[in-house]
């Protein structure tokens, strides 16, 4: 029990506790990650690493390009920096990628420790990193695949040993602190700067004594920190084929710092500075009362501890921990990142914000929780005071062990409240993933190549971040995008194909589940191909309209029936004919070289209600014969639902509605 008395011991022990937490939350609120998408950026990442690749070689070009990849002549390179990759990468090493966030926790405790001891006393360094763990913006961004936990603890390395060393005059200690400056900055550029900013600041004023020493040590920070920087500016060259254009600059020129147009994509914006005040006003404002310990008691714990700082007199190791405060919300005003995670602004629960709070003020939680540590000590002794000098000699102990146990009582109850809100609605957002992912949880998808749709763009990962493939496009389950199916039948002859869909918007973080399959898709080669479509037309609706398109023509006729719809779809290396849709004579349209048959009829109620069948196959034809996928069929209440990727027949609906399809060919081969 004497050592637990040992701050150093009493660190450690935080230190461990937080991490083990933080790799609970990762796997049990956070199985299938955040509504963030960039998780699966780093994972794809750190993949690569393991397997010593800088670059992607995707066997078919435009269907295997994961969200946020740049493309290049050497193959596609994530638009982040590899450092939060390769941590994630060890933790792989160690056992799973979520060891990675456990380690990482652990070590940013520990390294806030050590930094408030430097800057004020071990016993305030405890207190710190109790706060830290604590605190709901550190709990949630420790627990995912993000880089902004990993870059705040290269920042806490750096603050750690710069200021061990200019206390103790350590060379060693003083190039591992500007070693760590280099890999912060080669982690996140900007926020590296914001955060050091303080204490180059101080660094410039010890120097003002021209010592040799000072300069000595001062200089070996700035050497390290500088090969750092040479090393992050060699891997743009290596990358965007500029030393001085970032990965990220590649990707999207006009995503970056500054006032003005900016743009990301086919989204952008007019950013100004009353929109960046406003913005940032808001992130701060929720900072306060809600991601820090205990919401507003740790904001006022913090500012009592500047105040009584201030009263006794900031030396200039606790004025650069302290200038944390001023660097890092007056950078954000520069960067219109701040701007598009609230979303909506006049929308409170809008935006990434309401479920990772404000990450790109994740470092405000170093002062806040060192100065949070001096308010609360400096509150505790006066409260120790008081009961001293009030209550008899005999009962002081037991007076403070009761007002002891009240106030911790209080403020962990505030504490807790405050970190299981944002757990709470993300684990609500998991169960959403939980159902949508229910099918790849059900079936056996080894040797298998799975289509997945495009909700959110030509990309994959987006938003399906759970479904990755291995660097070398090679796993057991391989995942592309619906576009150049044949391309990728091709490329991958030997294995099973299916085809991932769902019925319903994606959007789980709003609390909508939608309703998934995956269809086992069989593929087709003949002469001609006979798609066979058989619907109902359930009393009082009648069939009034079919049409056929090929995606460059389309033909379409009046019907008027009641009876079951019958029809046979036959496609050769010519034309694609409907038989059956009207006593008139067929439908044709030219079979495309590669692309989609679009069938749609429509089943009317009367006064413009209705829905339609549709049935999307896909066809490849060569001279002589013609190849298709088993179609996608859907029951659209209207075109717009049945032009998106998310509609199918899920089995049952209110009324007597029912859609089969049937596939067969002449002088046939089939592959399953």
């Amino acid at each position: 029990m004497s050592r637990l008395r040992r701050p150093g011991v009493q660190a450690a022990v935080v230190a461990l506790l937080g991490g083990l937490i933080v790799f609970v939350l990762a796997h049990v609120v956070f199985p299938y990650h955040t509504s963030n998408h960039d998780e699966a950026v780093y994972l794809q990442q750190a993949g690569m690493l393991l397997k010593g690749r800088l670059f992607l070689r995707p066997p078919v070009e435009d269907v295997f390009r994961p969200w946020f990849f740049v493309e290049s002549e050497r193959g596609l390179y994530s638009k982040y920096t590899p450092v939060p990759a390769a941590m994630f990468a060890v933790g792989k090493l160690l056992g799973g990628y979520r060891v990675a966030l456990g380690l990482t926790a652990a070590g940013t405790i520990a390294g806030l420790y050590h930094t408030t001891r430097e800057a004020f006393d071990a016993r305030t360094g405890v207190v710190a990193s109790v706060l830290l763990l604590a605190s709901p913006l550190f709990l949630v961004n420790a627990a995912v695949f993000l880089s902004y936990v990993p870059a705040t603890f290269w920042n806490l390395a750096f603050a750690a040993s710069y200021l061990r060393a200019d206390r103790t005059g350590s060379r060693p200690i003083a190039a591992l602190a500007g070693a760590c400056a280099g890999i912060a900055f080669f982690t996140r550029p900007y926020t590296a700067v914001l955060f050091a900013t303080p204490f180059i600041c101080h660094a410039l004023l010890t120097c003002r004594t021209l010592r040799r020493s000072d300069l000595e040590r001062v200089g070996l920070t700035a050497a390290f920190g500088v090969a750092g920087v040479l090393l992050a500016l060699g891997y743009n060259a290596l990358t965007t084929g500029d030393p001085l254009v970032f990965p990220y600059q590649a990707f999207a020129p006009n995503d970056g710092l500054g006032f003005g147009e900016r743009s990301i994509l086919e989204y952008s914006r007019e950013f100004t500075p009353a929109l960046s005040a406003r913005a940032n006003g808001e992130l701060l404002r929720k900072l306060a009362t809600q991601w820090v310990v205990a919401g507003p008691l740790g904001t006022v714990a913090a500012a009592v501890g500047v105040a009584i700082t201030r009263r006794r007199g900031f030396d200039g190791r606790q004025a650069a921990l302290a200038g944390v405060f001023l660097t890092v919300p007056l950078g954000n005003l520069y960067f219109w990142g701040t701007v598009n995670m609230l979303g909506a602004l006049s929308d409170p629960t809008d935006g990434l914000v309401s479920f990772l709070g404000p990450f790109y003020h994740v470092d405000l939680l170093v002062p806040a929780a060192a100065f949070g540590a001096v308010g609360t000590l400096w509150a505790a002794d006066r409260l120790r005071v008081v009961v001293e000098a009030r209550v008899h000699q005999n009962r002081v102990r037991p007076v403070l062990v009761a007002v002891a146990l009240v106030c911790a009582t209080v403020g962990g109850g505030v504490a807790v409240t405050t970190a299981a809100e944002p757990v709470r609605d993300n684990y609500l957002v998991t169960q959403q993933y939980e159902q949508a992912y229910a099918p790849f949880e059900e079936r056996d998808l080894s040797d298998a190549v799975v289509f997945l749709p495009t909700p959110y763009g030509e990309w994959l990962n987006h938003p399906f971040q759970y479904l990755r493939n291995d660097p070398g496009f090679d796993g057991e389950t391989v995942y592309a995008m619906g576009e150049r199916q044949f391309a990728v039948v091709d490329s991958y002859p030997d294995r099973r194909y299916y085809r991932y869909d769902y019925r319903g918007e994606w959007e789980p973080y709003r609390g909508q589940a939608v309703d998934p399959r995956i269809q086992r898709l069989r593929l087709v080669e003949g002469t001609a191909v006979t798609t066979r479509v058989e619907a109902t037309a359930p009393a009082p609706a009648r069939l009034t309209s079919v049409r056929l398109a090929n995606g460059d023509s389309e033909m379409a006729a009046a019907v008027d029936g009641t009876e079951p719809l019958s029809l046979r779809l036959v496609t050769d290396a010519e034309t694609t004919r409907l038989d059956g849709a009207t006593p008139n004579g067929t439908l044709a349209v030219p079979t495309p070289d590669t692309g989609t048959i679009t069938l749609v009829a429509f089943v009317d109620y009367g006064a413009g209600s209705g829905y339609n069948y549709r049935v999307e196959l896909p066809v490849n034809r060569s001279d002589e014969s013609v190849r298709t996928l088993t179609p996608r069929v859907a029951v659209c209440w209207t075109d717009r639902e049945c032009e998106a990727p998310s509609a199918h027949v899920p089995g049952s609906y209110q009324y007597d509605i029912d859609l089969n399809v049937t596939v067969s060919a002449a002088a046939e081969r089939n592959r399953e």
